[in-house]
């Protein structure tokens, strides 16, 4: 079997065997604690620019199936395993994970202590790294990796070129999504909730997005840096006080950044399905999904903001509410919680937002 090499910024390696695309790819190396859904994982365009390492061991035993995609494509660089499975047992699967990562370039490396590669992300943090051909040398990618530098600006890399719809059956409400790598679970979601939807370009002036007369605007999960995408922060800022608006985790830290709160990157992100979260206003823990690299700094949250959950591990916030301007948010994905009746918190809620303030109560209004 072809040998490859995975080789980390501070002069760590592993060497492993080769499955998916063929290639050298330098990204950011981030791990996902989750058991099962590597295709959710692999579609989400939230992992724009990052190879992933998957804490569980066996991964791809039960292939991939077309509805089960997060998006239209394929969006990390690298997916390193410590077994890699090319016979899946499933009767919806229609492909295998390694010939999606072929067709889709992504590089991949197997039979490597995941284990031992965690703990030195959690110890470091995140950090650059290399998978490449497994005669490579060394100590010249370790040179390679600390004088590449890493993408930035990666939303407009992931949103949709023009607008498009997602209707639904007796609509009574109709939401604007500013697409920042909007996962089609959300947009799922807010059509069996009787939302008809209207995907945007994530640079969507609040004039454009107007003309369509929303009953509220929800703010996209995405990749990167949520200081970088400034043209979706304008338009937040001028939607807010107007009609309702939620934000998904990048969605999320940009209505935080929108009041004034201040982003710092964390050591090694959330990324899992089992992510602990107190819900203040219940008094309850939710177990969540996550990913997401920075984190809203708490003391710096305005006082116009309430926060609504905390992460049990580290404290951060994961949720706010504004119930005067009808602004709400969540850092992780609300439709993954576990309780659905703690996920219909989050959406339940921004659908209160809209019914109080009118709502469309007609068919006529809700035809585009």
């Amino acid at each position: 079997m072809k040998k490859r090499l995975l080789v980390l910024e501070n002069g760590r390696y592993f060497l492993g065997d080769a499955f998916g695309a063929d290639g050298t790819v330098v990204s950011e190396i981030v791990f996902n604690t989750q058991m099962v859904g590597y295709q959710e994982i692999l579609t989400d365009p939230s992992y724009l620019g990052q190879m992933v390492v998957m804490s569980y061991p066996l991964i791809g035993n039960y292939g991939l199936t077309d509805e089960d995609n997060e998006s239209r494509g394929v969006y990390l660089n690298g997916l390193i395993v410590r077994e890699y499975n090319d016979q899946p047992s499933n009767f919806r699967a229609s492909k295998t994970l390694g010939q999606e990562m072929e067709d889709n370039g992504v590089v991949g490396i197997s039979g490597i202590d995941t284990r031992e590669l965690v703990s030195i992300i959690r110890d470091e943090g995140s950090m650059k790294a290399m998978i490449t051909d497994g005669d490579a040398d060394v100590q010249k990618c370790v040179k390679e990796l600390k004088k590449t530098a890493l993408a930035t600006d990666q939303v407009k890399t992931v949103s949709s070129k023009r607008l498009w719809y997602s209707r639904t059956r007796n609509p009574e409400y109709t939401v604007a999504i500013l697409d920042c790598g909007v996962k089609n679970s959300i947009v799922k979601s807010l059509n069996g909730l009787g939302c008809n939807v209207i995907v945007f370009p994530y640079n969507t002036s609040y004039e454009e997005i107007s003309k369509y007369k929303p009953d509220g605007v929800l703010v996209s999960n995405g990749p990167g840096n949520p200081e970088d995408a400034v043209e979706v922060l304008d338009t937040v800022k001028a939607f807010i006080g107007k009609i309702p608006v939620c934000g998904v985790s990048l969605g999320f830290e940009i209505i935080a950044l929108s009041y004034g709160a201040k982003i710092a990157k964390k050591k090694f992100g959330h990324r899992g399905a089992n992510q602990a979260v107190k819900n203040l206003l219940t008094d309850k823990v939710e177990v969540t999904t996550q990913n997401h690299s920075y984190e809203v700094v708490q003391n710096t949250l305005s006082k116009d903001l309430t926060a609504t959950h905390v992460n049990l591990i580290d404290g951060e916030v994961e949720g706010i509410i504004d119930e005067r301007n009808k602004v709400v948010g969540v850092q992780f994905y609300p439709d993954f919680v576990v309780n659905p009746d703690d996920a219909g918190y989050f959406y339940g809620k921004f659908i209160a937002f809209m019914k109080s303030c009118g709502g469309k109560k007609d068919a006529e209004k809700n035809r585009y």
